[in-house]
């Protein structure tokens, strides 16, 4: 992995920034070679992926779309492209290398250049100084952001996907890249963690073929993006760390610019915590998910 992350304290300021906004910006967590690492890893898999069924990510609508795919991911390294890579019969408009919308959700799990990544001591500090009992690797995606396609991320909250008992999710998302307005940063709504969740992605039955679905817990919408809306930028530098508390609404737009934002994002959930059934992601017993 190249040079180790170095290990990183939180402050009392620091606390008092998360517990007030809802997330926390830790600069020069990773180091360039470290970030090139991944990078490079991850072409690596999409070069070998060409061949796989092509399933699409989106954010649109994701109720009774989900395919069996998406759904027996949990425990795998699978690509999936974006919506804008494909024509009106499924077909790939644009290479397969610059179709790709992510890797996801086991890498961390099951490919050594990524578990080295996520298991570095400043993510399991974070994680830990944030209160996350016990903390679980439960899902990893590689987020590349292609120059003009890729696409945008609805507002939405991370605990809708990755529901526990207590709600327990935190996402320590990595900025591979400099992450700009211009090409996609992510965007927050400072504070906005204190507001309830407002619906669960669930599985419509026992079986992947049987899809997904929104459940509704409260009505209250999520904000909309906007210049003077509550939704604020997070513009960072490549090795930059962003943990999002797990009810905080964010959302990250197209990118239209000339240049990539690639991302590493973790998730992490207390192993103290009920990990319903009926969430969308699941692992299978001779996977089980382990902590750092």
């Amino acid at each position: 992995m190249g040079t180790a992350s170095p290990s990183r304290r939180l402050t009392t300021d620091d606390i008092a920034a998360w517990d007030r906004d809802g997330f926390l910006v830790v600069p020069q967590a990773f180091g360039e070679e470290q970030c090139q690492t991944l990078m490079d890893r991850a072409a690596e898999i999409v070069a070998t992926a060409a061949g796989d069924p092509l399933s699409v990510f989106t954010t649109e609508d994701q109720s009774r779309t989900s395919d069996e795919w998406f759904l027996s991911s949990g425990g795998e390294v699978r690509c999936f492209v974006e919506a804008e890579a494909t024509g009106p019969d499924g077909e790939l408009t644009v290479g397969f290398d610059r179709a790709v919308n992510k890797i996801g959700h086991a890498q961390h799990d099951l490919d050594d250049v990524y578990d080295g990544f996520a298991r570095v001591p400043v993510m399991a500090e974070v994680a830990v100084a944030l209160g996350v009992e016990d903390p679980v690797l439960i899902q990893s995606m590689h987020i590349f952001k292609h120059p003009r396609i890729g696409g945008e991320v609805g507002c939405h909250q991370d605990a809708a996907f990755l529901f526990t008992d207590p709600s327990s999710v935190v996402g320590l998302w990595v900025a591979l890249e400099d992450a700009t307005i211009g090409n996609g940063c992510l965007w927050a709504q400072p504070g906005g963690h204190r507001t309830p969740l407002r619906r669960r992605f669930v599985r419509a039955g026992p079986s992947d073929a049987d899809g997904t679905e929104f459940v509704e817990l409260d009505p209250t919408p999520l904000p909309e993006p906007g210049d003077d809306g509550p939704l604020v930028p997070i513009e960072v530098t490549a090795g930059t760390l962003v943990a999002l508390h797990g009810r905080l609404p964010h959302w990250s737009g197209p990118n239209r610019s000339e240049r990539s934002r690639q991302a590493f994002s973790l998730h992490v959930i207390s192993g103290a915590a009920d990990y319903p059934a009926s969430n969308w992601l699941q692992r299978n017993e001779a996977l089980p998910p382990r902590g750092f």
